[in-house]
């Protein structure tokens, strides 16, 4: 079941006037909110230091007194700053996103001359559960130098609105290098490996026509670095709708992978039903879902089309690929049966 290939015939509507969208404008807004905030939660001197060790802490929302904590343990195996010395001098950092600058941040206290410091402190937010529930909690570990030039030792993001709150329990985290879409100012959710080729209609025979129409091959390889939702790890699977799809029967996929944050799929689809003009106007959409009994919850997802916000002369707002994704796709429209491989940034759709 590794390597499933799926065939399926795609065949676009395009004289209704009402393409499916898939989503919501609206919901883009999310996107440019988080952009302006996330930059300044990564001040200060990186340094040049990987990010390793794991850091255990408990989330608790105290409903009495409307407040939501923070219970951060200790580190355990951070990386050394000051090679000479042998020594860090770490303090935990957490801030609720995308609304920074209203909830501000919170520090426990610097541990000196250590990689495995004990904190035992409570960090605490004054805020209703609802406002809590549409926030990130990034809490990132760093070296306090006295001369302002901190240095980042790692982090983790945990989205709240599919937190598990009935775990109050202390858990161990593995500390995650900062993600350079935080620090371009982009709201992270992962990085999705995969492969995509156009097989042109009679470009592999002549006779008979083979094959008789286009074909889109998607190749969905892995995703690394999903949000945390849970201790274990989060269980997602892969959905590929081709728009404009009116009638859902582009709909496939993957497995679920479980209690895995870098979940490895190896799963093909293929498409026929592609003229080779359809390329301008249709748009291969990739999301990412966590899997849960009663509904699954959005990760990220991607967009492979022209960007063009047009599909068959008609303004729909699924066509909003941003720029890598248009590469992606421009290449694979240049190099007919070749695989183009891609790492792409998933985003909020």
């Amino acid at each position: 079941e590794s390597d499933t290939a799926s065939e399926i015939s795609f065949q676009l509507n395009r004289h209704k006037k009402t393409p499916s969208t898939g989503s919501h404008s609206s919901d883009m807004a999310s996107v440019s909110s988080v952009s302006g905030s996330v930059l300044s939660v990564y001040s200060g001197d990186f340094g040049s230091v990987d990010a390793q060790g794991t850091v255990e802490f408990a989330l608790d929302y105290d409903e009495k007194n409307r407040e939501f904590q923070v219970h951060v343990s200790q580190c355990k195996d951070l990386a050394v700053v000051d090679e000479k010395k042998g020594r860090s001098d770490p303090y935990v950092k957490t801030y609720l996103l995308p609304d920074k600058a209203r909830m501000g941040k919170r520090k426990t206290s610097v541990k000196k001359r250590t990689v495995n410091p004990i904190y035992n402190e409570v960090l605490r937010y004054k805020i209703e559960k609802m406002v809590l529930l549409i926030q990130k909690l990034n809490l990132s570990v760093w070296h306090n130098d006295p001369l302002g030039r901190n240095s980042f030792l790692g982090e983790i993001e945990i989205d709240l609105a599919s937190w598990d709150w009935s775990n109050r329990k202390l858990n161990w985290y593995p500390l995650k290098p900062r993600s350079l879409s935080a620090v371009n100012g982009v709201d992270h959710r992962g990085v999705m490996s995969l492969s995509i080729k156009y097989v042109p209609p009679g470009s592999l025979g002549k006779w008979p026509k083979n094959p008789p129409s286009g074909e889109v091959h998607i190749w969905v390889k892995d995703v690394k670095d999903l949000l945390q939702l849970r201790p274990s790890g989060v269980d997602s699977f892969v959905k590929c709708y081709v728009l404009p799809d009116t009638s859902k029967k582009s709909y496939q996929k993957t497995r679920v992978i479980k209690r895995d944050t870098n979940p490895v799929f190896n799963h093909t689809i293929v498409y026929d039903g592609f003229h080779t003009e359809d390329l301008k106007d249709a748009c291969v959409e990739l999301t990412v879902w966590d899997h849960e009994k009663l509904t699954n919850h959005f990760l990220g997802g991607i967009r492979l089309g022209l960007g063009t916000g047009l599909s068959y002369g008609i303004s729909v707002d699924w066509m909003d690929s941003t720029q890598e994704e248009v590469a992606f796709w421009q290449e694979m429209m240049l190099a007919a049966n070749e695989w183009i491989e891609g790492l792409l940034p998933l985003r909020s759709l």
